[in-house]
């Protein structure tokens, strides 16, 4: 790959930004030390919540996105990564723990472009067309035991994302938040 394909997949990958390093302090602060665990990251764009979860609990990650420039990103930064579409190619109860920062920004549907960083950003009218389908299919792919760290935005609405959760047998506790002056993005954690 040359410098100008990386520089091109660069612009069609969201970047680590407040909401990533929210995602990745939480879950590593949460994993502590997750020797023989498996974790799976949802959307890795880029590689960094996935990386700094390798790093910094020595668990194994596997990270998936349905950008093709993000599998590469996230590839040349040394995440273990899978082209695919939310859950969909995993096995039952293959992994331990489960991170995603999804698209969650509420975007009417007139001025959304058709594009790889509208894409990442976008959760659709009310912030969860990306958030529903993932809350329905995630609990197939999670061991017994196991955890999934949801990022969410006062814009989606927690109440609404842990109501949902709810009704996919989840309970859920939010295990960190930040404010900023147009929305408060928080962790949620979700148990069976």
């Amino acid at each position: 790959m040359t410098l100008r394909d990386q520089r091109d997949d660069q612009a069609d990958v969201y970047q680590p930004a407040e909401d990533s390093q929210l995602l990745a302090e939480a879950a590593c602060d949460r994993l502590g030390n997750a020797e023989e665990r498996l974790v799976l990251e949802v959307g890795t764009g880029s590689g960094y919540v996935a990386g700094r979860i390798a790093d910094e609990t020595a668990a194994r990650v596997v990270a998936s996105d349905l950008n093709p420039h993000a599998v590469r990103q996230a590839r040349a930064e040394g995440v273990e990564t899978v082209r695919a579409d939310l859950v969909s190619p995993f096995a039952d109860e293959a992994f331990d723990a489960v991170a995603f920062n999804p698209p969650y920004l509420p975007t009417d549907p007139e001025n959304e472009w058709d594009d790889w960083m509208e894409r990442a950003l976008s959760g659709g009218e009310d912030g969860r067309a990306v958030i529903d389908p993932f809350l329905a299919r995630v609990g197939r792919v999670l061991a017994p035991d196991g955890v999934v760290y949801l990022l969410v935005s006062s814009l989606t609405g927690v109440d609404e994302v842990v109501e949902r959760a709810g009704d996919e047998g989840f309970s859920a506790v939010a295990v960190a938040d930040d404010s900023f002056p147009f929305e408060t993005l928080t962790v949620l954690e979700l148990v069976r």
